[in-house]
This record gives C-alpha cells, sequence and structure tokens, in this order.
C-alpha cells in the first residue's frame, strides 16, 4: 500500500535526498506458523484483536538511536486528533525516530500502548480499515516540516495566507452559456486588499 505512494513527489525526493527515512516492520512476520494474527476479545464483543506478542517482537527489531529521543505513535479512533501543529511540535523537538503501529481489524490488545507508552492519535472522527493511510497521512506532514524536505518555493507557499478558494487563467471561463469570472480583487494588484480577501474566504 505504501510503495507507489513513498515513491512519488516531494515525499519521494526526500528519501531519495536521505531527509528521511522510511523502514517496515510487519508484525505477521513474528507469527509462529499456523497461528494466527488475531483473537477473540476477552469479555466478549464483535470482531477480532491483534495480539501483542506480534507488535512487541516487532518493535524489539528497531534500531533506535535514542529511546529518549524517540516518539510512539498508535492509531484510534479516540486518540488525540492530529493536527499540522502537532507535526510542527515533533519535529522541533528533534525526535530522532517516530515508530507508528498500524492495526486492524477491532485493535491492537491494549497491553501494547501500555507497555511501549504510546500516544494514540487520530486523524479523524470516524473509523478507518485499517491504520495504514493514517500512517501516511503523518509521514506526510511531519515529512513536510522537516528542514530541506520541501524546496524554497514550496516552502514559501506553505507559510503564505491561503484562502479556500483560489484562481488561475483564463479570467473568464466559459462553461455551458455561463461567464465564472476570477473575483475582481484578485486582479486589482492591491496587494494589501488581496490578503484581506484571502484571509475574509
Amino acid at each position: 500500500m505504501f510503495d507507489s505512494y513513498l515513491k512519488e513527489s516531494i515525499i519521494g525526493r526526500a528519501i531519495k535526498d536521505k531527509k528521511i527515512e522510511i523502514k517496515f516492520y510487519n508484525p505477521k512476520d513474528f507469527c509462529e506458523p499456523k497461528k494466527r494474527v488475531d483473537a477473540r476479545p476477552y469479555g466478549g464483543g464483535p470482531g477480532m484483536v491483534l495480539r501483542p506478542e506480534l507488535f512487541l517482537k516487532a518493535f524489539s527489531k528497531i534500531k533506535l538511536k535514542d529511546k529518549k529521543k524517540t516518539k510512539i505513535i498508535l492509531f484510534s479512533p479516540s486518540g488525540k486528533k492530529f493536527t499540522t501543529e502537532y507535526a510542527k511540535k515533533l519535529v522541533s523537538k528533534k525526535f530522532t525516530d517516530i515508530v507508528l503501529i498500524s492495526g486492524r481489524y477491532e485493535g491492537i490488545d491494549a497491553r501494547v500502548r501500555k507497555i511501549l507508552k504510546a500516544e494514540e492519535i487520530s486523524v479523524g472522527d470516524y473509523v478507518l480499515t485499517g491504520g495504514e493511510l493514517p500512517a501516511m497521512i503523518l509521514i506526510d506532514c511531519i515529512s513536510r516540516q522537516v528542514p530541506g524536505v520541501l524546496g524554497t518555493y514550496e516552502s514559501l507557499e506553505e507559510e503564505r495566507v491561503s484562502s479556500s478558494e483560489v484562481y488561475t487563467r483564463p479570467e473568464v471561463l466559459k462553461y455551458k452559456g455561463r461567464n465564472y469570472k476570477v473575483p475582481k480583487v484578485l486582479l486589482s494588484g492591491h496587494h494589501k486588499k488581496i490578503e484581506n480577501w484571502k484571509k475574509d474566504s
């Protein structure tokens, strides 16, 4: 799932230039032959729960540069909401390693979070099939905050005041007999008015 995404655009370039490094550890690789990676939950309930020892074995294979400078994140719909500010804070604290733990089914046995002292993070008020998409979101957003990952132009654009409405050429778009025009203020050349429009729109 990650392969094509991580080879493209800004993230692909950052990996190639060794600004960031991404490694994968699959808990399934540590499952004994003919044993399941999941089991029924104690106390009953729907679905299956991923077994804790597989994640702990996978984690033990990670060569951390500095345990004190390592952030461990476990994805959960009930976790703290992920934001760009959170991503910036992770980078500003100069973590050498950020470990993202992705589950599936009904989740991972809660003892994994407790043993690894992982912080639960949510990417939104919805439930997904697995933690792969949230992991990609964090990789993308956190990587953009790492010095040198964004080019000069992209860095400038990241810091600019943006708006939910953006326009480009043509100035007048003709569609099904109607004319759709770019707002006059954007054509005025009056920088102060344009910035105010962007803040208000």
